[in-house]
């Protein structure tokens, strides 16, 4: 039986977090695979035991910038396999669509080509867009999900109104995550009229849906104060057997995953101690 839903305010309550144990030496590997598609995909792994964790970075960004410079990747190696890509138009992975996103299937086919049978998945930003696809369609599996800088799409308007409402004004970027957005927005913008849909086009892809399956894995959400944390989490609140929630105050989009500032400590210390609380051995 799913849980009933606490009040919508007291879901939000900060969680007590444990401390990730200091990252082990270890030294990340380099390797390559390629695609269904011919597409030739980067990916790094780290760490030689324990469940495994696939990492999938954001637009415009990278894995080895996203999860390894920042600490996240070695802290959750003390006890974990790590793997992370380069999406395909990133990093060092083939660019077919220049400015083009990632793919879902690239990931599911990283895992089935290192033998991956159930793993933590976690995603930021575009990659929590990936990872809510692969919750939909491979539920099975995964042991949890996590979304930084993400969520998944609220389906009832007036439920979405209600978290708008929530979400605190974000102030205007400074230095490095000003000029961070302006190029994000800039290779947006590149990619959506090279791919500006023609007259008659079949409408946008309807929202995403998740089976029994999926609905008891526990799902975490990592969000800025400034980066709709309330908007991005409210259907997980509603549909998830077990949820937790971050808000970083004080931080945006780019901030919360260090952009040009030191990276915040309660994100790693959150994705670590979410994981080894529901982890499993496999």
């Amino acid at each position: 039986m799913r849980r009933s839903t606490p009040t919508f305010l007291a879901a939000f309550a900060a969680c007590a977090l444990m401390t990730a144990p200091a990252a082990q030496a270890q030294d990340p590997v380099d390797a390559f695979f390629t695609a269904s598609d011919g597409v030739r995909i980067h990916y790094i792994t780290l760490g030689d035991e324990g469940s495994w964790v696939v990492l999938i970075h954001g637009y415009t960004d990278s894995a080895e910038r996203m999860w390894f410079r920042t600490g996240i990747a070695p802290a959750l190696a003390v006890n974990h396999r790590v793997v992370a890509l380069d999406n395909r138009n990133h990093g060092q992975s083939d660019t077919p669509e220049p400015n083009g996103s990632g793919r879902a299937e690239d990931v599911w086919e990283l895992m089935e080509h290192l033998g991956i049978e159930r793993a933590h998945i976690h995603g930021y930003s575009m990659g929590g867009g990936i990872t809510g696809e692969l919750l939909a369609t491979h539920p099975g599996r995964f042991i949890t999900a996590g979304f930084g800088g993400s969520g998944i799409r609220e389906t009832d308007p007036d439920l979405q109104a209600l978290a708008l409402s929530m979400d605190p004004e974000a102030p205007a970027p400074e230095g490095a995550a000003a000029a961070a957005f302006t190029r994000l927005r800039e290779r947006a913008a590149s990619r959506n009229t090279a791919r500006r849909a023609p007259a008659g086009a079949p409408p946008e892809r309807p929202p995403l849906t998740y089976d029994d399956v999926a609905h008891a894995v526990p799902v975490l959400a990592i969000n800025g104060e400034y980066d709709s944390p309330y908007s991005k989490a409210q259907r997980i609140l509603r549909e998830f057997e077990t949820f937790q929630n971050v808000v970083l105050p004080g931080l945006n989009h780019m901030t919360a995953i260090m952009v040009g500032a030191p990276m915040p400590q309660k994100y790693i210390d959150s994705i670590v101690a979410f994981i080894n609380t529901y982890d499993q051995a496999w």
